[in-house]
């Protein structure tokens, strides 16, 4: 089969476009992971400075004053100024960090942080307060017994013994017509 001439042109213009395309994405990668480290060097400056100030303003006005500094003079929030600081804390030298978004320079810091918005999406409900509190207690147990202060048999000995307890507190904190009154709760508890 041979290719004609259109087909050779076409070929050669699809070549020269995906190249085109090859060199901008490259182009934008570079552009990108630049600005990656210009908002995490940026972000620990700003953490830097907070922490001068604060101790600026600790030693001259005391400890009640700092919040009432960031709120007249930080346009973010509290709680962004506290990540900056401990970012500005954890590392002497933010090239340590180069290729991270700040996010992941936070979690790779240990510095908690708020999941990201979900605005396009379906609301998602927050989990029952009894399922926090026994998401808790599983995770205090495994850390436990991964750290050698408890055993395993001493792990599911707990686990065993909670189970019957979750049990008994699930209906205090559904809206359920099943709800335990506090005496009955205290008549199941008991021996």
């Amino acid at each position: 089969m041979k290719t004609t001439a259109a087909q050779t042109t076409a070929s050669h213009a699809a070549a020269s476009e995906i190249n085109r395309l090859y060199a901008e994405v490259q182009r934008l990668t570079v552009a990108s992971h630049e600005s990656l480290h210009g908002a995490l060097a940026a972000a620990w400056q700003a953490g830097q400075l907070l922490l001068a100030e604060k101790k600026r303003v600790l030693r001259r006005m005391g400890g009640g004053a700092w919040l009432l500094w960031l709120e007249q003079n930080f346009q973010g929030a509290p709680r962004t100024a506290q990540k900056y600081m401990k970012l500005a804390r954890s590392v002497d030298n933010v090239a340590f960090l180069r290729g991270l978004s700040l996010r992941q320079a936070y979690l790779r810091l240990g510095i908690a942080t708020e999941p990201k918005e979900r605005t396009g999406s379906a609301h998602v409900s927050k989990l029952p307060a009894h399922v926090r509190f026994a998401g808790k207690l599983v995770v205090a147990l495994r850390s436990d017994q991964q750290h050698g202060r408890i055993s395993p048999e001493q792990a599911e000995a707990y686990r065993r013994d909670l189970r019957p307890l979750y049990g008994l507190l699930r209906p205090l904190f559904e809206n359920s017509p099943a709800n335990l009154s506090t005496s009955s709760l205290t008549n199941k508890l008991e021996p």
